[in-house]
């Protein structure tokens, strides 16, 4: 998942960096509000987490922007400012949660998971399958005819997002949008790597392969050949 960090104090977008990435989560920041929403309008996030009081534009002016062109897009606002006033005017905008500062990462990061769960559907599943592989999305366990397979935080992403399309065919370009947070640079090979070591782990020993290459495109996870 791919999430927008639109939020200028730097010791507080760090902490959330490194919270989030070590979650498994593909994170971009934006320290201002002008560039946080040229982002939010342009790259495909799956949600957006933004502070209030922001140079250039401030929060309120990014979620009205933000709802006139995504009216479905999840936002989280994360403020200090905690008046009664401020939380009825944020989600009046659009926002679809209103957390206050200081905050336990912890909260945050189960209020990000709920409001996923929701924006995909009110019967979003808890565990995501393929023929005899399992991933349980609340406790990151993944299984395969009952053996239990142990993932690195982006292998876990990595999987997750093969899983959530499986059937489709994803290019390299869109498992770095949605897996990593930076840009297809086509001269690396850090999506084959991956790929391979996902690979070691998820297909190694097993009669039947999952995750397939279609040359010259990407990658698609299927039951079958």
């Amino acid at each position: 998942m791919r999430v927008l960090l639109i939020e200028d104090d730097v010791k507080i977008a760090s902490f959330i960096l490194k919270g989030l990435k070590a979650e498994g989560f593909a994170v971009d920041h934006a320290a201002d509000g002008e560039n946080g929403l040229h982002l939010a309008l342009t790259e495909p996030y799956d949600l957006a987490v933004i502070d209030i009081m922001l140079p250039q534009k401030d929060g309120f002016e990014i979620i009205a922007a933000i709802r006139r062109e995504k009216a479905n897009f999840p936002i989280i606002i994360l403020s200090a400012r905690g008046a009664t006033e401020d939380k009825v005017k944020g989600l009046q905008l659009g926002s679809d949660d209103y957390l206050t500062k200081p905050f336990a990462f912890s909260e945050l990061l189960a209020r990000i998971q709920a409001l996923l769960r929701r924006s995909s559907g009110a019967s979003e599943p808890t565990r995501l399958e393929a023929g005899d592989l399992s991933m349980n999305l609340i406790t990151r366990e993944v299984v395969r005819q009952g053996r239990r397979i142990e993932l690195q935080p982006l292998e876990f992403s990595l999987l997750e997002y093969l899983l959530r399309n499986a059937g489709k065919v994803v290019s390299k370009t869109m498992i770095m949008e949605h897996v990593w947070d930076y840009h297809f640079d086509p001269q690396t090979n850090v999506v084959e790597s991956r790929i391979y070591h996902l690979r070691e782990k998820i297909d190694k020993g097993f009669e039947t392969k999952l995750i397939h290459t279609v040359r010259g495109v990407g990658y698609v996870l299927k039951t079958a050949e």
